[in-house]
């Protein structure tokens, strides 16, 4: 018989993955490169990091990779909005939206309008006991004739 109380559940949450900014991994790099050589290893404890990081940034370093490496999401290169132009871009996406729900809008009512319409002369009819004679109605032919005992036109 099995049970499933929490001491037997797997206590530990599951672990994320790390990331480090250019910044940081400029920063590591030079320390360790600039630490006596009994000192690099607790560089790289003090940090809980592996020699394999310290070599790959340097040779991106190197390469000139790390110091292209830039958040485009703050990025000082990309101008920042001012507050007039945000709201005025909500502004006008709030316009858009309400625009296309007016027309929508319009459209169920011009429907709604014509069913009312149909309906009210319908019923018209009913009260009346006469069939309705708009053009929508569907004309079926005379039910002592039949459409190929018709002449043709033409």
């Amino acid at each position: 018989m099995t049970s499933t109380n929490a001491s037997t559940a797997d206590p530990a949450p599951r672990p994320k993955r790390r990331t480090f900014s250019p910044e940081y991994k400029l920063r590591i790099v030079a320390e360790y490169d600039a630490a006596p050589e009994g000192e690099k290893g607790a560089v790289l404890r003090r940090e809980r990091l592996y020699h394999s990081h310290v070599t790959e940034w340097r040779a991106a370093r190197d390469a000139g990779a790390l110091e292209n490496l830039v958040d485009h999401r703050t990025s000082p290169a990309r101008p920042k909005k001012s507050a007039a132009e945000v709201e005025n871009e909500r502004l006008r996406r709030q316009v858009e939206r309400l625009e296309k729900e007016l027309a929508r809008n319009k459209a169920a009512l011009e429907v709604l309008g014509k069913a009312s319409a149909l309906l009210e002369m319908i019923s018209e009819s009913a009260d009346r006991g006469t069939p309705p004679t708009r053009s929508w109605t569907r004309r079926s032919p005379p039910s002592n004739t039949s459409w190929a005992s018709q002449p043709r036109a033409g």
